[in-house]
């Protein structure tokens, strides 16, 4: 018999806000034998938005490790997911959780294949770069660097017709990104970033763990780093600190608070 327990997902932004509390993606912790415990170490995990289960999701992997940690009190120091995307890992580290993805690359993506879509999307904003990652079927846009991160913050992006534009299941996510530039009277950043998936019920993410699998692996060539630090401008947005790690893996750090507790009944 399974049991499961199901979570609602948030990251901790620095622009948390308890008026924006509708989770993106929910989470199912599957245990094999009994509720999930302080001694287990593995566990299954599998992620849905309001509308379909989706292969990969931050928010709910890194709410299942706090809770796990935080509120059941599991004594290990590591705890391993069988997920979809493959066996996921989360570790303590001080008062934040990272989590060990999976690192997906993109390529070079014609624009007049997908031009129709970003038209719709941002209209005429400039464009410096379009990739395609067909591993998770995410569409990552560069703006021009002459923009900057008020720009992207600000940006009215058009969801509403994605989906009768782009119908043939090949993108399932829109990664729209910029790059960072010195901090001055605010804290640096390599790359800003905003994320749109209306395509599995998900008009815009706020802090989106599995668009930085993409993001990571596409700033680091660019850039030349290993270590990075992002922000997701989001209403809420959040940071995440991204670490690429040998054999095709990329570490997301981050924190996360359990903001609501309640307990289903049959």
């Amino acid at each position: 018999m399974f049991r499961l327990l199901i979570l609602l997902a948030q990251y901790l932004g620095k622009k948390h806000q308890t008026t924006s509390l509708r989770p993106a993606c929910v989470g199912m912790i599957l245990s094999p034998f009994d509720f999930p415990s302080s001694e287990g170490s593995c566990f299954g995990l599998r992620w849905f938005t309001p509308v379909s289960e989706v292969p990969l999701c931050g928010h709910a992997t890194l709410a299942s490790a706090a809770v796990l940690f935080h509120k059941i009190k599991n004594v290990n120091s590591t705890l391993t997911f069988v997920t979809l995307s493959g066996e996921l890992k989360a570790r303590r580290a001080e008062d934040d959780i990272v989590l060990d993805f999976p690192l997906y690359p993109a390529h070079p993506q014609d624009f007049h294949e997908v031009e129709d879509l970003i038209k719709t999307a941002i209209g005429d904003t400039l464009v410096q770069d379009i990739r395609y990652s067909p591993d998770t079927r995410k569409l990552l846009v560069r703006l021009s660097d002459t923009y900057d991160r008020s720009f992207l913050e600000n940006l009215k992006v058009n969801t509403g017709n994605l989906l009768q534009v782009e119908n043939t299941g090949k993108v399932k996510g829109l990664i729209l990104t910029l790059k960072g530039q010195p901090g001055g009277q605010t804290q640096a950043f390599d790359f800003y970033s905003r994320y749109f998936a209306p395509w599995v019920g998900v008009a815009e993410d706020p802090v989106t763990g599995s668009a930085h699998t993409v993001l990571s692996s596409y700033w680091s060539q660019e850039l030349g780093k290993k270590e990075m630090r992002a922000f997701q401008c989001s209403c809420r947005g959040g940071e995440l600190k991204v670490s690429l790690r040998p054999g095709g893996r990329v570490d997301l750090r981050g924190g996360a608070a359990v903001v609501v507790e309640g307990t289903l009944t049959a």
